[in-house]
């Protein structure tokens, strides 16, 4: 199991439908890229205070590494996360792998 573990640092000016329609849009993959089982999104309540900067992030469940590379490859992702991109600060995306047992 892997979970893509996606941090947004978004733009103050960011259209918020449009990010509601990119995140639709990663939703709607799961099941229609093989190995992608699951997806979850939302604002970072950042009860640590360790995170100030990243205002949302989502949470892509993977089977394993080649279900995670064929979504990372896939025309669809791409197009999202070109949209993704284009609502966040120069850089503003962070991105972490965790690979599990469970």
């Amino acid at each position: 199991m892997i979970a893509h573990c996606v941090m947004l640092n978004l733009r103050a000016d960011h259209d918020t439908g449009e990010l509601a329609q990119v995140m639709k849009g990663l939703a709607g993959l799961v099941g229609q890229i093989d190995g992608f089982t699951g997806f979850e999104h939302g604002p970072n309540i950042d009860l640590e205070g360790k995170s100030p900067d990243f205002a949302a992030g989502f949470v892509g469940h993977f089977t394993n590494r080649v279900a995670l590379e064929t979504y990372a490859a896939d025309p669809r992702h791409r197009a999202l996360g070109t949209r993704l991109l284009a609502l966040c600060v120069s850089g503003g995306i962070t991105v972490f792998d965790i690979e599990s047992a469970s």
